[in-house]
């Protein structure tokens, strides 16, 4: 239970840290968002209703209470309509447990706001749009990484100091030194222009795609394969290298040797053994990996024109779309840290010495 507690109030905290530094940075950018919501149709009138809306007319720490308010699933509700933030504009179902004279306390699903570029559209609503195609982008790389970096590790790790293991590793130092943008760069324009008549693949486009008349949604899933490999290079280099390094220093352990003393083949110790408690170090590389991924996977979704949270988060920095921006981070560092705890799970399935508490 305190491991529950605890685990709870550091996620909490982590929140709340990303959003109050995304909020304070992003609304000290030069640009005005109520203009650029306008673009050339802008009078006086208009940027006077525009920033009354969305409270850009107040203070930034005012606009940053009245974010956390929104966020926040016990919130204040006014009762005054002069003095309001969007909880009072009843974008969502609430439950009063409070009143007051001035404001009621109230029960809420958290708000992310709507977008202030995409008339009216719910940051959930994007969300729900394209962390899915992210979620398909990630988990391809991953199981990648997984594939190829544990299949490297271990050959490289059973030929030590072998021209073989020599070989690996340069691939896996080449792979962690080139950034992704780069990779993505290179990638696009080799397999999707140069060799195209090979490939068949393009040099961008995302998982669903309409038809010339925009009507009928098509799933192309050729356009997976270059982003899901050029994300996964960097997390295949780390895999292999890391789990090289476990299985040799399990492979020198006591019971290996004991294992051989017994006459246990070295298929049977290395498949039964070794690899399985080679994995603790792996996992936690995974675990980061997958996370970043989903950061990583900005640059990469940008380049190769996949529609996913990733190329989402570009769009809102040129636009100022805070709203959109803050949401997506936000929902970057939950699962970050869901997934972290998951890890924390695994580990004491893989080594019964570890416990939760």
């Amino acid at each position: 239970m305190y491991w529950i507690l605890r685990k709870l109030s550091n996620m909490i905290l982590t929140l709340f840290g990303v959003v109050t530094i995304i909020f304070f940075l992003f609304n000290v950018l030069p640009g005005d968002p109520a203009q650029m919501m306008l673009d050339q149709n802008e009078n006086s009138e208009q940027l006077a209703i525009i920033k009354k809306k969305y409270g850009f007319d107040k203070p930034v720490f005012v606009q940053y209470l009245y974010y956390i308010n929104d966020l926040s699933p016990v919130s204040i509700h006014y009762k005054n309509s002069e003095n309001i933030s969007y909880l009072s504009e009843n974008k969502y179902n609430y439950i009063n447990f409070l009143n007051f004279k001035k404001f009621n306390l109230v029960f809420k699903t958290p708000y992310l706001r709507e977008s202030y570029q995409k008339n009216g559209v719910s940051v959930i609503e994007i969300i729900k749009n394209t962390l899915p195609n992210t979620a398909i982008l990630a988990i391809s790389s991953i199981m990648i990484a997984i594939v190829l970096g544990m299949f490297l590790g271990i050959f490289s790790a059973l030929n030590k100091n072998s021209w073989i293991d020599y070989f690996i590793q340069l691939l896996s130092t080449l792979g962690m030194s080139v950034p992704s943008f780069f990779s993505a760069i290179l990638f696009a324009w080799l397999f999707g222009y140069v060799l195209n008549d090979l490939t068949g693949l393009n040099m961008t486009g995302s998982l669903y795609e309409l038809d010339d008349y925009g009507e009928n949604v098509t799933i192309n899933l050729k356009n997976l394969i270059l982003p899901s490999i050029v994300l996964g290079i960097r997390p295949v280099a780390v895999i292999s290298q890391m789990m090289r390094n476990s299985l040799l220093k399990v492979l020198s352990e006591n019971y290996i040797r004991t294992a051989y003393a017994k006459g246990l083949s070295k298929f049977n110790i290395i498949k039964d053994h070794a690899i399985k408690n080679s994995l603790n170090p792996v996992i936690t590389a995974l675990s980061g990996w997958f996370a970043s991924m989903l950061a990583g996977s900005v640059f990469v979704e940008y380049i190769f024109g996949w529609n996913g949270l990733g190329k989402e988060i570009v769009d809102s920095l040129n636009s100022l779309d805070v709203p959109v921006l803050i949401g997506s981070v936000l929902t970057i560092a939950f699962i970050f840290i869901l997934i972290n705890i998951f890890v924390d799970i695994i580990y004491t399935w893989l080594d019964p010495k570890v416990k939760l508490e």
